[in-house]
């Protein structure tokens, strides 16, 4: 069964591309706002549904929260492949300096969810959803090596990086 965000009946979060702008807990500067509550976000969400979600071809999307969780499930996928052989230390080098480096968005030719979000509207739009990609980039890498690496600090965990030879929803 593919999990969906809890995030899809959240009202008056700000809409770009067709997916939410959800609040995070993170110490990274964005657009997204500032979670309150002592509750999972969506990068939480994405970290916990990731070794049942990743091994689906398919995925119906339910709201614009799925879009999020779609994309972070896609991109946490990404990292796993990154630091394959690497220890935390430098996990940790590897993956901040893959959160800032160039990465395409909504709109842009070789986005690889062309189908699932909007193009932005505008220039203004397409920063902010850059800016608010990067900030989940940041943060996800950071959650993402605390679990991949909370047994041994000298090598990843088998039972995370044994999802980076499976397909996600036929992608790399």
């Amino acid at each position: 069964m593919v999990y969906h965000s809890s995030y899809n009946e959240v009202q008056g979060c700000r809409q770009m591309c067709n997916m939410s702008i959800l609040p995070l807990r993170t110490k990274y500067k964005g657009p997204a706002p500032q979670l309150k509550e002592d509750k999972p976000d969506v990068i939480d969400e994405a970290l916990r549904f990731f070794k049942a979600n990743v091994l689906f071809r398919n995925y119906e999307v339910k709201g614009p929260a799925d879009r999020v969780l779609l994309w972070l499930t896609y991109y946490a996928k990404q990292c796993l492949k990154k630091i394959e052989k690497s220890s935390k230390q430098d996990a940790e080098k590897v993956l901040y300096q893959f959160a800032i480096e160039n990465f395409q968005i909504p709109g842009d030719s070789g986005f690889v969810f062309g189908g699932f979000f909007h193009n932005p509207k505008g220039r203004q739009e397409a920063d902010t959803v850059r800016a608010y990609f990067t900030q989940m980039r940041q943060e996800l890498g950071v959650r993402l090596i605390e679990l991949v690496y909370k047994n041994n600090p000298n090598a990843p965990s088998k039972w995370w990086t044994c999802f980076n030879k499976r397909k996600f929803m036929n992608l790399a």
